[in-house]
């Protein structure tokens, strides 16, 4: 405890005397963040615990072609819904080749074939759209047709990279550029807090895209444990790492030294498990679902999972989603920074932008 001031005519300090020495002393922030770490430590196991532990699915879009609205086609698909104790939201198409362009537009995460009577039904998986929705429809799709007694064959369409048999990949690069985003941001509001805002975005940009090089450069060249489409990936890193390094700096500029608190909520806590990365989205609980799509980092491995393994076939939404977040961001730190020049008053130094 600080030392504390004695009572008039030396008596004991009061409880009031002794809670006006302990707010001015260092023990309170200490108390306070003591707390905040350990509230914090059982968030961020429970919110990757309530998303990964136990992915179950919901709604899972499936292509179906042939004679599925036939009693086989039916029955099949009642059956494989009973074994996911899920909906299968089902899209119909003429013809195989439409539907595996689905596949690979994302729309949907597999392609039911049912044909005549007398002949295996096909279930084409796709390990490349979510390697967790691939299992568990190629489990659901044997259980069922073993029960039905009716033949199943389940080809996988777009499989995984042989250095990425589980799918992680993409997340943990994807994780790096988040991660190493902000920590940047916090380190120049630490080291160089005398930047103007130009200067300081034009910093954060440039580790930015050192950093997106160096990330891409290591997983592809150095481990070859994905093959990247390069430039592109690079890109998405360093738009990755821009974005969180401005949110911190946003927040930097509203709290103060509090701006890890949001900052490490809104993406570690909420935008990684949410993300898709490590559970693809049709497993992940409903809210986590939709909200991961509009945050950095569901953005960032959305963007990434397009580019490695659906080429061609790339998607506006998660660069438009990164380049929302960078116009926000910019523009608070611009305006905060603008009304208050010498930063947040009562703050310490490294605490303002």
């Amino acid at each position: 405890m600080p030392d504390l001031p004695h009572g008039v005519h030396g008596r004991p300090p009061t409880l009031a005397e002794r809670w006006a020495a302990f707010r001015v002393s260092p023990f309170l922030p200490a108390t306070v963040l003591t707390l905040i770490l350990a509230a914090a430590a059982g968030l961020f196991a429970g919110s990757y615990t309530y998303a990964m532990a136990n992915p179950t699915p919901h709604t899972v879009p499936v292509a179906v072609v042939g004679a599925y609205d036939q009693p086989q086609g039916v029955r099949f698909v009642a059956g494989m819904e009973k074994a996911l104790a899920a909906s299968l939201r089902l899209h119909a198409f003429g013809s195989r080749s439409a539907a595996e362009q689905a596949v690979d537009d994302q729309r949907v995460f597999a392609v039911l074939d049912v044909p005549t009577p007398g002949r295996a039904i096909t279930v084409d998986v796709s390990g490349a759209s979510g390697a967790t929705v691939a299992q568990v429809l190629t489990q659901a799709a044997m259980t069922t047709g073993k029960a039905a007694g009716v033949p199943v064959v389940v080809h996988d369409l777009k499989p995984l990279q042989q250095g990425d048999p589980r799918g992680l990949a993409i997340f943990y690069i994807s994780l790096a550029a988040v991660v190493i985003g902000f920590i940047g941001a916090i380190q120049l509001s630490v080291h160089a807090a005398a930047l103007n805002p130009v200067a300081r975005i034009a910093f954060t940009v440039v580790y930015a895209l050192l950093g997106g090089f160096v990330i891409a450069a290591v997983v592809d060249w150095l481990l070859v444990a994905l093959r990247l489409p390069f430039v592109e990936s690079w890109l998405i890193l360093t738009l990755t790492m821009f974005t969180t390094g401005m949110v911190f700096t946003m927040f930097n500029t509203l709290f103060g030294r509090w701006a890890m608190l949001p900052t490490w909520v809104l993406l570690v806590m909420l935008g990684n498990p949410s993300s898709g990365g490590a559970v693809s989205w049709p497993l992940l609980p409903s809210p986590l679902g939709v909200v991961g799509r509009w945050l950095p980092p569901g953005a960032s491995v959305n963007a990434q999972h397009t580019a490695v393994y659906f080429p061609g076939h790339q998607h506006a939404f998660p660069f438009l989603v990164l380049a929302g977040w960078i116009v926000v961001s910019c523009t608070v730190f611009g305006f905060r920074h603008r009304r208050h020049p010498g930063g947040r008053p009562g703050h310490p130094a490294h605490a303002t932008p």
